[in-house]
C-alpha cells in the first residue's frame, strides 16, 4: 500500500494592533499524511488557545494530573509546569493563539490564576459564539482570511475584566523580560512589595509562583534555541538562558518536559516544524 504524502502548512502572524498586548501571535497549521503519534505541549510563559478546524485536539495526558484525557473543538490552557501530551492520527488542522495573562482578563474575563494548570473548553468560558467562529474559520480559504476573522471576533471581546494591579503587571514584565534570570527578591523590591505578598498575589493572578514562572521562562527560551538550531551545544544554550550549567538545564528539562532536550529533539513527532518568526521575549505588555 502506498504511503500517504506528508504535507505541511505553517503560517504565523501578529494580531491587530489593539490586540497586541493580549495575543502575541497566531499560528496556523495543517499537517496531513502524518503517521499516528504524539506531540508534547510544553510549558511556556503564554496561555494557549487552540481552535481545531479539522479533527478535534485530543489530549492523551493533561498538565494537571487530576484532569482526565479529553478531546476539544476549542480549548484554553493555563500556565503549567508539566507537559500536555497531544495524540494525533493522520491530520492536524487548526490555529493556536499565544495569549498573555492580560489577554485572559480582557478577552476571557478571568485571571490566568483561575485556570491554574487546567485545560478547559473555550466554549465553557466564551459561550456559543465559539461555534460560529469555528465554522467561519473552516470556511475561510486562506490563513490571512482566518487571522482577519480572529481579529474581528476578538476585538468584540475587549475589556471583559480590568487589568491586574500595576505591581503585578510590572513584576511579570521584569521577570519574563529578563528571560527568568532576575531574583524574586529584587523584583519584589522593584515593585514595592514584600516577597511573601508578591508570592501569594502572583499565584492568585497567574497560577504560578514567581520562581515557577522564572523556571518556565528559562526553559521556554532554551527550547526555542534548540528548535531553531537542533545542533546547538547544550552547555552554550544553558549559559545563554541563565542556567548555572548544563546539568541545571537538564534537571529543569526533566522536570518540565519529562525528559532531556536530546530526547525531545529525537522523539517528538512535530519538533521538526521550524517557527521562522522573530520570537522576541514575551511579556505582559502594558
Amino acid at each position: 500500500m502506498a504511503s500517504l504524502q506528508f504535507e505541511v502548512e505553517h503560517e504565523t502572524a501578529g494580531p491587530a494592533l489593539a490586540l497586541a498586548p493580549l495575543i502575541r501571535r497566531y499560528i496556523g497549521y495543517r499537517y496531513t499524511g502524518l503517521c499516528p503519534g504524539t506531540h508534547l505541549g510544553l510549558p511556556s510563559p503564554d496561555l494557549t488557545v487552540v481552535l481545531s478546524l479539522g479533527p478535534q485536539t485530543r489530549l492523551a495526558s493533561m498538565p494537571d494530573p487530576r484532569q482526565r484525557p479529553r478531546a476539544f473543538d476549542a480549548l484554553v490552557g493555563g500556565l503549567h509546569t508539566s507537559p500536555a501530551v497531544l495524540a494525533f492520527d493522520g491530520e492536524m488542522f487548526g490555529i493556536e493563539l499565544d495569549m498573555t495573562p492580560r489577554g485572559a482578563r480582557s478577552l476571557l474575563g478571568l485571571p490566568a490564576g483561575e485556570l491554574g494548570s487546567t485545560v478547559v473548553s473555550l466554549e465553557e468560558i466564551v459561550g456559543r459564539p465559539v461555534r460560529s467562529m469555528l465554522e467561519a474559520l473552516v470556511e475561510a480559504g486562506t490563513w490571512p482570511e482566518r487571522f482577519s476573522l480572529l481579529d474581528r471576533f476578538l476585538s468584540h471581546r475587549l475589556d471583559r475584566l480590568q487589568p491586574a494591579r500595576p505591581e503585578l503587571e510590572a513584576a511579570w514584565r521584569l521577570l519574563v523580560g529578563s528571560g527568568g534570570t532576575r531574583r524574586v527578591s529584587w523584583i519584589a523590591r522593584e515593585v514595592g512589595w514584600g516577597r511573601r505578598h508578591l508570592h501569594e498575589s502572583f499565584i492568585a493572578e497567574f497560577g504560578l509562583s514567581p520562581k515557577e514562572l522564572a523556571r518556565v521562562t528559562r526553559f521556554h527560551w532554551s527550547k526555542e534555541m534548540l528548535r531553531r538550531d537542533p545542533g546547538s551545544s547544550l552547555a552554550g544554550v544553558a549559559a545563554a538562558c541563565g542556567y548555572y550549567d548544563q546539568s541545571h538545564l537538564t534537571r529543569d528539562w526533566n522536570r518540565l518536559a519529562g525528559g532531556t532536550p536530546s530526547r525531545w529533539l529525537r522523539t517528538d513527532e512535530l519538533s521538526f516544524v521550524q517557527d521562522e518568526t522573530d520570537t522576541a521575549v514575551p511579556g505582559l505588555t502594558a
